[in-house]
């Protein structure tokens, strides 16, 4: 028999079925077994389920045994989480994009999952200057002595120092990967992924086996973000990988922190840009950065799963998207549309439609399906 977990692993290999369109159907269905089941009829019945995706459901399940799936999968990739798991990181729980399947390789600890041991995020550029590289180690020891968990992405530069540091001084840290937990990447970092595993963790929504690719790098940096109860951005060029992670922890409601720098700099000129826009400057006096981090408000008592023990509430408003990422987002509808179809309609070039198509996905209003197809979440 299938337990509830084995369903979330099910519906995540189905093709057009994202985390989005998993909870409609867990409110739906108040099971997702009761889900795998329903007709064609009942599935059209879900808020943004049409006719193309539920037969293309139907199709894909007929062919799925998600018994036999989940016990071969299982051989592979050990160790899981969905959120039938009470054990399930809380805060990953919070934002709208939560991956339906979390693996892991490393030491757990459960008051981490629980929201109880605080974690902040470190992201930054891949070439940091001697100044980022210093405030970084900084700011990762400060944090790391006063009981935070460091959480990172693993990649060459900012990532790697703030890992580092972490351990050097005793700490835990957490690497979210855009890999399998069993890939490491770059390669370089081979013995620091080892040091991890021994003295932290490492996780990703990719089944082992799963190699780099670039489109899974902006994916991962929402679970950074959805990690954390605060973001640091050390150095980040205008077009880093870290500012996503940034704007996505502040549609998450998280603190955002930067560390400020020259105006002529070129790896500061991210950080000024998300300065202006309001985020938070890391203030000198680190034990006044202690003092703001220690007000933030403490989580209530888990309550695993109590988004789904509700009806679902009203679309929220659209917030005060730049203009590409609110032009882009007036061309979809509840209904698949291609790539190229998009391209027309807004008169972008392709790769700034794909940058904003991938910002949208990962704010939780657009869905990908299979062949380069898009669809608006409402």
């Amino acid at each position: 028999m299938v337990e509830e977990r084995g369903y979330w692993l099910a519906w995540s290999q189905m093709n057009g079925v994202g985390s989005i369109s998993i909870q409609r159907l867990k409110q739906h269905f108040k099971t997702l077994e009761t889900a795998w089941k329903a007709t064609a009829n009942e599935l059209i019945q879900v808020d943004g389920f049409g006719k193309q995706t539920v037969e293309k459901i139907i199709q894909q399940r007929s062919q799925f045994n998600p018994e036999e799936f989940l016990e071969q999968h299982t051989v592979k990739n050990p160790n899981f989480w969905t959120p039938a798991d009470s054990d399930y990181p809380r805060l990953l729980l919070e934002i709208p994009t939560f991956p339906p399947v979390l693996y892991y390789r490393g030491i757990v600890e459960l008051q981490e999952n629980q929201g109880i041991t605080p974690i902040v995020a470190i992201v930054g550029t891949r070439t940091p200057t001697e100044y980022g590289r210093r405030w970084t180690r900084k700011i990762s020891i400060t944090l790391t002595r006063r009981g935070f968990t460091i959480v990172s992405g693993m990649a060459a530069g900012i990532d790697t120092e703030a890992h580092r540091s972490c351990l050097e001084v005793g700490g835990r840290t957490i690497a979210a990967l855009g890999t399998g937990v069993d890939i490491v990447y770059p390669k370089e970092n081979r013995q620091l992924c080892e040091r991890v595993m021994n003295q932290g963790l490492l996780i990703s929504e990719y089944p082992a086996g799963t190699k780099p690719n670039p489109r899974h790098f902006p994916q991962r940096n929402r679970i950074i973000a959805g990690l954390s109860r605060a973001t640091f951005v050390m150095e980040a060029p205008q077009k880093s990988g870290a500012l996503i992670t940034a704007h996505v922890a502040n549609e998450f409601c998280r603190d955002v922190y930067v560390l400020p720098g020259r105006l002529d700099d070129e790896n500061s000129q991210g950080c000024l840009k998300l300065i202006n826009g309001g985020a938070s400057m890391i203030p000198v006096n680190l034990e006044e950065l202690l003092e703001q981090l220690g007000a933030m408000p403490p989580l209530d008592t888990p309550q695993q799963l109590s988004l789904f023990d509700t009806q679902p509430e009203p679309p929220k408003p659209l917030p005060d998207l730049d203009p590409e990422l609110t032009q882009v987002l007036q061309v979809l509808t509840s209904e698949a549309t291609a790539f190229d179809q998009i391209i027309v309609h807004v008169n972008l070039e392709a790769g700034n439609v794909s940058a904003a198509l991938l910002q949208l996905e990962l704010f939780g209003f657009v869905e990908q399906l299979p062949g380069m197809r898009y669809r608006r979440i409402d």
